[in-house]
């Protein structure tokens, strides 16, 4: 009943471009119909505030290929 889901970070580099950083989860597809969306930390997602990589930023549901 569980399926594998990729969890995709939205946070960027110095450059702008997406980290490209993922996590993989489970989750009842039965319980669970929207998209999955969850604050987490990514370790290369850069801060313009500090100056420093490392923040928590919003993760989102996609598939996995």
């Amino acid at each position: 009943m569980r399926e594998k889901i990729k969890l995709v970070s939205t946070g960027t580099n110095k450059e702008g471009r997406k980290t490209g950083y993922y996590r993989t989860t489970t989750k009842n597809k039965r319980t669970t119909t929207e998209k999955l969306e969850k604050m987490m930390f990514d370790p290369f997602a850069f801060n313009k505030e500090t100056g420093k990589f490392g923040m928590h930023v919003k993760f989102v549901e996609s598939k996995i290929s």
